[in-house]
């Protein structure tokens, strides 16, 4: 039989990966900063899974492949998230959200919280997607750059959209249309992630920031600018700052990004590339300004008056995390009808007032404000019109290309 050997990742790419599991978003939780990162701790299916080969492509096929639904008769979903990402009332013992599901539908849901980092979960999951075998989950939670790579590889199955009338009327128009599941064939957001500027009123002492540029080119801000260690979202903001679109750019561009960052290096202007590790120096004031990650944000402002963040006119960058169904999961429409719950306005608001991430659901802002008012004024939780007018993903890469860009981001932080 033919092996198959899916996207061997570069040297360069490892060593991104290691970075992220370290300090970047990898190891960030997903709500404040509760989720211990999994650190450089990978089990054998970590990062061996994503360069490990003789695994015949057994389901490699277009749409993914189903199995026979039992959702009728097995009154069950099996939900793999990660920690921290669901509500829980005051006890911590239950899900409100999941226990109105249930009540209403008669779906009973198996929640996990299984899903420490997306390399280590897809070395879970992969023997079995490979050898076209069921995971034992019916729904599983992944960030956009590993969602798209389970979509090209035919391992999660397309979604029937008369089981998701609330998630297509209200998905929010920035999450719609990604280039690696355009039309959201075979996934929805569970939730958003926007990288912005943020900045230490004290710090700053009267020095207005209100772009990229102002971060590199004032010399007021010299040693005291910090930029994330996921090339992502650094890269993404210079090249909006230089006008050009993170979702079309080209390699001349990209070499032109990073150009403008080795300038600031070299001349002092950048203190560090750091990951979640930003958010103490940020505090301290080592940081006068820096990019940073939203939900970051609305934890770091409720704990201290000097933070504060700023939308650049250029626009910000925008993920999000993911849910599919991978291929032969048993009870699919329970699957979908759980997903579609989540794009109700009443229980995506519940959900929103508990994690403070970016809610993708249209009509949300009413019922998040009877719950808790000032989530539903916060931009960074419910993004108004022109701030979703600013968003901006990074497009997807081609295997050559990202370990080109992995490697040349990696010569200048210095990983």
């Amino acid at each position: 039989m033919e092996k198959y050997e899916p996207d061997r990742l570069s040297p360069a790419q490892l060593a991104a990966m290691r970075r992220s599991f370290r300090s970047g978003r990898a190891a960030l939780t997903r709500r404040s900063l509760l989720r211990a990162s999994a650190g450089g701790a990978l089990v054998a299916g970590g990062l061996g899974a994503l360069t490990g080969c003789g695994i015949p492509a057994a389901g490699k096929t277009a749409g993914g492949v189903s199995a026979d639904d039992h959702s009728a008769k097995e009154k069950t979903v099996n939900f793999s998230n990660w920690t921290e990402y669901m509500d829980v009332d005051e006890s911590e013992k239950h899900h409100p959200t999941l226990d109105a599901f249930t009540e209403r539908t008669g779906i009973k849901v198996k929640y996990t919280e299984d899903i420490n980092d997306n390399v280590e979960f897809f070395g879970k999951i992969k023997p079995q997607l490979a050898a076209g075998q069921d995971t034992g989950r019916d729904i599983i939670v992944l960030t956009d750059w590993l969602a798209a790579r389970l979509i090209r590889l035919g391992w999660v199955q397309r979604l029937d959209p008369s089981n998701l009338p609330h998630a297509y009327a209200n998905l929010s128009q920035q999450f719609r249309t990604p280039d690696w599941d355009p039309g959201r064939a075979y996934s929805y957001p569970w939730q958003g992630i926007s990288t912005v500027i943020a900045y230490n009123k004290k710090a700053l002492d009267g020095v207005e920031v209100k772009s990229v540029s102002d971060m590199l080119d004032n010399p007021k801000l010299k040693g005291r600018v910090g930029f994330l260690s996921e090339m992502r979202d650094s890269i993404g903001m210079t090249l909006l700052d230089m006008g050009k679109d993170p979702a079309k750019f080209t390699d001349d561009d990209y070499d032109a990004a990073i150009a403008r960052l080795q300038k600031a290096v070299d001349k002092g202007q950048i203190r560090r590339f750091s990951g979640n590790d930003y958010t103490a120096d940020l505090t301290s004031g080592d940081f006068a300004a820096c990019i940073a990650w939203a939900g970051d944000v609305v934890q770091l402002k409720a704990d201290s008056p000097d933070i504060d963040f700023v939308i650049p006119d250029s626009g910000y960058m925008t993920s999000s995390d993911n849910m599919l169904i991978p291929n032969k999961a048993r009870h699919k429409t329970n699957a979908e009808r759980l997903m579609d719950y989540y794009y109700e306005p009443e229980p995506a608001a519940q959900l929103a007032a508990y994690i403070n991430y970016v809610c993708p659901v249209d009509g949300v802002k009413p019922y998040l404000a009877k719950i808790d008012e000032s989530a539903a004024d916060n931009p960074l939780i419910i993004p108004d019109a022109a701030m979703a007018a600013k968003s901006r993903a990074f497009r997807s890469l081609s295997q050559k290309e990202e370990t080109a860009y992995e490697g040349q981001f990696a010569k200048l932080t210095g990983a």
